[in-house]
């Protein structure tokens, strides 16, 4: 009775254990240290279905399996059954059976076989790729975001859009912005490659989808475009492949579309699914941010040139006999205008005087480089009366009083003319420092000519004074900003009028341009690199001139120019 109940209770435990075996969730295969399969579980018999009992298992299973189960018998490298309980857990192992994949985890028992137990985690994977994706993405991103901010040149925007899609999002890319007629600009790159820039002459409507995306219209989905239908103008030369499949994106802009982004892939290559156009649009964005601030760039740039130009200082030279040179230096590197101005108006005949003048507005940046024009302007008006050096001061002086700014100015008038060889001038200051003349011998001389600023008082006194100049002779006209340099050895004192007459008196008979020159580079070195107001000289020199006898004997004979 006894042997009858152990029997019984032998067999209710392997009935127990085959039960818990079958309703494993996981598959599991056991298999010896030869590398034979002993058992395993219907879960691990439906997805190997090559395994049986007896087996090799690297006949029957895919070979990252036969291998982990291998390196983990060498790892054990024990007989068997002296594996303890103790000891480190195997590794678990990664890999692909079929369609999906699968961790398989090691379980050595004690008599030196190894269960195998093999958990589906395709989900985790495909969750993992799609995590590693978009990481990708975001700091392909910011890092096409750093480079396309990096420039402020549209063509450079162009280029380098294109080369970061082909590079990343496409085989070839184009770039094509919009344009007055027909001409298309365009640049285009292959497989990340240098871009190349050029036009083309063509419809874009001609195109599927492109002319509604050079006007901001949404994108067209790719699989709507048929590739055997874009024209040959839109491929790059080196894309020598077929075209599979075509993804045309808008670039958008401030307020108006700033291009197209034209993606191609071969017809080896996948084609445009929805996520890759959803991010095509995401660097779409950022690239159109970049190319419409370079273009907005552009434009503010070349208007500021054109207002700039009549801002500028002429540059100077022989007029009527008389030799000018001009020498300008705005207070600060970056602006090119300021305060400080001056001009020649040339005599309408060889006879007729030509009129300098050179002025210091109050203040100093875009300000005072306004009203600088004004002035200029209001005195090329004045032209015709500039015989009456104190009738244009007063007609200036009305006409800043009646304007809205509340800065005024100090001049320094010269009619020039040419009698012979020599010069004769006409000086008169409003507020001005007053001119030097240099002569021949090195010796240096002030005009004694004294006047009222103007632009701040209704009534204004002038005082105009005369002087010669024998050929090689120099009056050198200059603003405040020179004297009132502060530098030195301290870095706090004033270059100074009396610096400034000893530095002319080495200048006898040098020409006006060395001398305008010879006084930048003193004020500079003086300066070093001390800030300083604008500086304006203009140099009026009698050239050196021949005489050449009558050819009667008679006449006084004439002048070399």
């Amino acid at each position: 009775m006894a042997r009858l109940k152990e029997h019984i209770a032998t067999r209710t435990k392997q009935h127990a254990e085959s039960d818990r075996w079958g309703q494993a969730p996981y598959a599991a295969v056991v298999v010896d240290r030869a590398g034979n399969v002993v058992d395993l579980n219907p879960a691990a018999a439906a997805l190997l279905q090559d395994v049986g009992r007896g087996l090799a298992l690297s006949e029957a299973v895919p070979s990252w399996l036969a291998h982990a189960h291998q390196e983990t018998v060498n790892l054990a490298g024990r007989p068997a059954g002296a594996v303890p309980a103790s000891a480190p857990r195997p590794p678990a192992f990664r890999g692909r059976i079929g369609t999906r994949s699968f961790v398989a985890h090691p379980a050595p028992n004690q008599d030196g076989d190894v269960v195998w137990w093999l958990v589906d985690d395709t989900g985790r994977h495909l969750i993992e790729e799609e995590l590693a994706t978009e990481r990708e993405r975001t700091a392909f991103l910011a890092e096409a975001s750093n480079i396309l901010l990096a420039s402020l040149n549209t063509d450079r925007c162009m280029q380098v859009t294109a080369q970061l899609a082909s590079q990343h999002l496409a085989e070839a890319a184009v770039v094509i912005v919009p344009a007055s007629g027909r001409k298309l600009p365009m640049a285009y790159a292959v497989g990340g490659g240098a871009a190349d820039r050029g036009t083309v002459t063509a419809d874009p409507a001609r195109v599927p989808g492109l002319s509604e995306a050079l006007q901001g219209f949404p994108p067209v989905p790719s699989r709507w475009i048929d590739p055997a239908s874009l024209p040959d103008w839109l491929l790059p030369e080196q894309f020598t492949g077929t075209v599979g499949s075509a993804a045309i994106t808008p670039l958008p802009g401030h307020g108006v579309p700033a291009g197209v982004l034209v993606l191609l892939r071969s017809t080896g290559s996948t084609e445009f699914d929805e996520t890759e156009e959803v991010f095509a649009r995401l660097f779409a964005a950022r690239a159109g941010a970049a190319l419409s601030a370079a273009r907005l760039y552009a434009e503010q740039s070349d208007i500021t040139r054109t207002l700039m130009r009549d801002l500028l200082p002429p540059r100077l030279d022989r007029v009527n006999g008389v030799e000018f040179a001009g020498g300008y230096q705005p207070a600060a590197a970056r602006d090119r205008v300021g305060g400080d101005f001056y001009d020649v108006h040339p005599g309408s005949t060889p006879g007729d005087a030509s009129l300098v003048v050179l002025g210091d507005v109050c203040g100093k940046g875009l300000d005072a480089a306004v009203l600088t024009g004004k002035i200029r302007n209001t005195v090329q008006a004045l032209t015709p009366m500039a015989d009456d050096h104190e009738r244009m001061l007063r007609l200036l002086n009305g006409a800043l009083l009646n304007s809205h700014h509340t800065r005024f100015a100090t001049l320094v008038l010269a009619s020039v003319r040419r009698e012979e060889n020599r010069v004769r001038l006409r000086l008169t200051s409003a507020g001005h420092p007053a001119p030097l003349v240099i002569r021949s011998d090195g010796r240096v001389e002030e005009i004694d000519t004294r006047g009222t600023l103007v632009g701040a008082l209704p009534h204004i006194e002038a005082h105009t004074v005369e002087a010669g100049l024998d050929p090689g002779e120099t009056c050198l006209l200059y603003t405040d900003g020179v004297t009132e340099a502060r530098g030195g050895p301290l870095g706090d004192e004033l270059f100074g009028e009396e610096r400034l007459m000893r530095a002319l008196e080495e200048c006898g008979g040098m020409p006006g341009t060395a001398v305008v020159e010879r006084v930048q580079m003193l004020v500079s070195q003086w300066l070093q690199d001390g800030r300083h107001d604008d500086m304006a000289l203009v140099a009026i020199t009698a050239p050196l001139t021949t005489h050449l006898s009558a050819v009667d004997g008679h006449t006084r004979g004439r002048y070399t120019a």
